[in-house]
């Protein structure tokens, strides 16, 4: 007898939707974003896809709130990037104060200043390709692509120029990238290579310690 074939299940589902559709279907707690009259629904990712996505989200948020910046999220939370666009669901999010007009009680209009996706198997071409187009014409400031598939293990940075086009940033001597979305926020991108991953507080202290520039209170444990 031969034996069974077990097939992995996908890790995207897409169908065509209206704009109508996807808002009425789309859950709370699930990726599902809208592109070109299709709704691409993501599968859960894996704890350690999940576990950078949260280190992530709270050096973030605990620089952005520690100065009064904006707001830092991570999805789902639908970016509807212009009129008639795609609406996309950053990984984690960065929007400054001068910005958060934009943010209605279902949505946000437009893109935000940074966005981060943590790429996995079923999201690569969305990741490197399509949400690079969009978010660069929606206007995004920033964009990381954080890679950490196995044999993979990559972290890219763009920033867009004076004429609107993403161009890629070099990190420094010490593996550091600076935000200048963020200013004085930097990332050691070895952070997220590690097992497991560093406290994200004694990281945050790092990057307080790292300059004179932030108040004396934010440079004590």
């Amino acid at each position: 007898m031969t034996p069974a074939t077990t097939t992995a299940p996908p890790t995207v589902t897409r169908r065509p939707a209206s704009y109508e559709e996807y808002l009425e279907q789309a859950s709370e707690t699930r990726f599902a974003e809208w592109v070109d009259g299709e709704m691409i629904e993501y599968m859960p990712p894996l704890p350690h896809h999940q576990q950078i996505i949260w280190f992530l989200f709270r050096l973030l948020s605990g620089f952005v709130e520690a100065l009064d910046l904006g707001m830092v999220g991570a999805g789902p939370l639908e970016f509807k990037l212009w009129p008639g666009g795609p609406s996309r669901e950053p990984d984690v999010f960065y929007v400054s104060r001068a910005r958060l007009e934009l943010l209605g009680e279902r949505r946000f209009d437009g893109g935000p200043d940074i966005a981060i996706e943590v790429i996995s198997t079923g999201s690569v071409r969305e990741d490197r390709i399509r949400k690079f187009t969009e978010y660069e014409r929606a206007g995004v400031s920033e964009y990381w692509l954080i890679d950490p598939r196995p044999h993979q293990q990559a972290a890219e940075f763009y920033r867009r120029d004076e004429s609107g086009v993403f161009q890629p940033v070099e990190l420094d001597a010490d593996g550091r990238y600076a935000s200048t979305a963020l200013p004085d926020f930097w990332l050691d991108v070895s952070w997220l290579w590690q097992e497991p991953l560093p406290s994200y507080r004694m990281a945050l202290l790092e990057i307080f310690r790292s300059s004179d520039a932030f108040p004396p209170d934010l440079r004590v444990l």
